[in-house]
């Protein structure tokens, strides 16, 4: 059983950066395509990017596309999202997720696709 951990939230200026991380542990980490998704309050869970598990393959939510960047480790079983630019619309817990991936391409942003959930790490954007 794979078992996720963010970390690397925190509170930032609006046009600030932050960099999360998603700690793997438990399983193998290959063969599985990562996600990242955030989730404010009162609002739906949302996909933020997602990440094939060769890395080839990502995807970007409009919303961040081109301000968020997401890679991924195998090594170190780490998956990473570098955070430029903050929004005010940024802030919301942000969690990690896995998808299997057998072709080495799959990427999606629907979290019922995904399971393993990390418990979240904050992301809070304020002047």
């Amino acid at each position: 059983q794979l078992q996720l951990v963010e970390s690397g939230g925190g509170l930032v200026q609006p046009g600030g950066s932050l960099r999360l991380s998603c700690a793997a542990s438990g399983s193998d980490f290959y063969y599985y395509a990562v996600g990242w998704f955030r989730q404010a309050p009162g609002k739906e869970r949302e996909g933020v990017s997602c990440i094939s598990y060769s890395g080839g393959s990502t995807i970007y939510a409009d919303s961040v596309k081109d301000r968020f960047t997401i890679a991924r480790d195998n090594a170190r079983k780490m998956v990473y999202l570098q955070m430029n630019s903050l929004k005010p619309e940024d802030p919301a817990v942000y969690y990690c997720a896995v998808a299997e991936d057998y072709s080495g391409t799959y990427v999606s942003l629907t979290p019922a696709n995904f399971g393993s959930w990390g418990q979240g790490t904050q992301v809070t954007v304020s002047s």
